[in-house]
């Protein structure tokens, strides 16, 4: 066993489909909430851990409260007096304070790290969330004539293929139905219980049923305004042999991390001449595979940062599940759903699962860690010992990607 390993000992999720705010909850209560839940599926008190790392994008925006990286310890006495800190990367966070716990550990400068992602968005109107999330755009410079800036950037991708390869809104809509039908096997989905219509068919282009948000994106290619939180405990190979009854449900095998900057129209100059739309995203995902040692054929599942069904639309060609451009022979021939050659967001994903921005990041690789874990209940696919995730942040100016493998035998 090396010093360079980092496992999954344990994690929670809060139930998505909540609105704390109606609740009378505040970040406080969502924190203890998740902090709470994460350390006892670790099996473990706050004395056992050592640093920690929270995640979250908006909380000044939408609730007023900064410094959440005090906020564990404000919730949970054990932790008082522990290094930790929060990280901000729009719809990324929760991933780099995963690769932040992740240097910690890798480093040795800490054995155990509780990582925690909260985000709060139902306390102000939709009109209202889409201003404070527009933030993560380049302000003042892009989206200015946009009524709702993030359905109007990734209308402006889906434009992008359109004029590169040829899009049929037709496999944008087959994304939103899988995601919804996920999501429905998924006891903490935002959408789990909601009455979503037959996209495939008339519905899905019909302007009172699934109205236009923005140009060829409607209502049901979006994610979800979402409170919630996630969180994970992560050691490295000291702590296992300190502690040789820890059972870790997952090893992180690899990670990829790409940032460029946060115009999306120079993203599209600047690789405008090259196969892939946004090809700083596939060297992240190259990195990932590069560090675990696997290929896309040794994937089982993905984990993908589905914000608007063209964002999944780009993972799908990306991950290299297709050539570029290509993505929707993968729909079309079922290899996303379950039981296809590579199910994605079996979980339900953002769309069908929910968004809290901040949290997005860790509940992909707990949900991953589930998997490899065999404990993914109903949207369990069947067999996976390896996973991955994929987390941008904006318009993929900062992008994370993991692959996360079973425990040895």
């Amino acid at each position: 066993m090396s010093d360079t390993n980092v496992w999954v000992l344990g994690g929670y999720q809060s139930d998505f489909a909540r609105n704390l705010t109606r609740e009378g909850r505040d970040f406080a209560d969502l924190t203890r909430e998740v902090v709470d839940g994460t350390l006892a599926a670790a099996g473990l008190g706050g004395d056992a851990i050592e640093v920690v790392h929270v995640a979250n994008a908006f909380g000044q925006l939408f609730a007023g409260q900064g410094q959440l990286g005090a906020m564990p310890a404000t919730v949970r006495e054990d932790l008082w007096g522990l290094p930790s800190s929060r990280h901000e990367a729009a719809c990324a966070s929760g991933s780099i304070a995963v690769l932040s716990a992740m240097a910690d550990l890798r480093a040795g400068s800490y054995d155990s790290a509780l990582v925690v992602g909260v985000e709060l968005e139902k306390t102000v109107s939709g009109d209202d969330a889409a201003r404070h999330l527009g933030a993560a755009a380049w302000a003042g410079h892009e989206g200015e004539d946009a009524s709702f800036m993030w359905p109007y950037m990734f209308d402006k991708v889906a434009d992008e293929y359109d004029r590169r390869y040829g899009l049929d809104d037709a496999h944008l809509r087959a994304i939103a139905q899988l995601n919804f039908a996920n999501g429905r096997r998924n006891p903490l989905a935002q959408t789990r219980g909601w009455d979503v219509p037959d996209l495939a068919g008339p519905a899905g282009s019909d302007d009172a049923t699934n109205p236009v948000v923005e140009g060829r994106v409607r209502r049901f290619d979006c994610s979800q305004i979402t409170d919630g939180g996630a969180g994970v405990v992560l050691v490295n190979d000291a702590y296992l042999r300190a502690h040789p009854d820890a059972r870790p449900i997952a090893r992180i095998d690899g990670w990829g991390h790409r940032t460029v900057g946060l115009g999306l129209e120079r993203k599209l100059e600047i690789a405008a001449d090259q196969p892939y739309v946004l090809p700083h995203l596939r060297q992240a995902v190259l990195d990932a595979f590069g560090r675990a040692r696997v290929t896309l054929d040794d994937l089982d599942g993905l984990e993908t940062h589905d914000c608007f069904t063209p964002s999944e639309y780009v993972a799908i060609d990306h991950i290299g599940l297709t050539g570029p451009g290509e993505s929707w022979k993968a729909i079309e021939n079922g290899d996303i759903a379950p039981g296809g050659v590579l199910p994605i967001n079996p979980s339900g994903g953002l769309i069908g699962g929910g968004h809290p921005v901040g949290a997005s990041g860790v509940r992909m690789l707990l949900d991953a860690s589930k998997q490899v874990s065999g404990t993914a209940g109903a949207y369990q696919v069947e067999g996976a010992t390896t996973f991955g995730t994929l987390n941008f942040g904006g318009s993929t100016a900062t992008t994370v990607s993991l692959v996360v493998g079973a425990v040895p035998a």
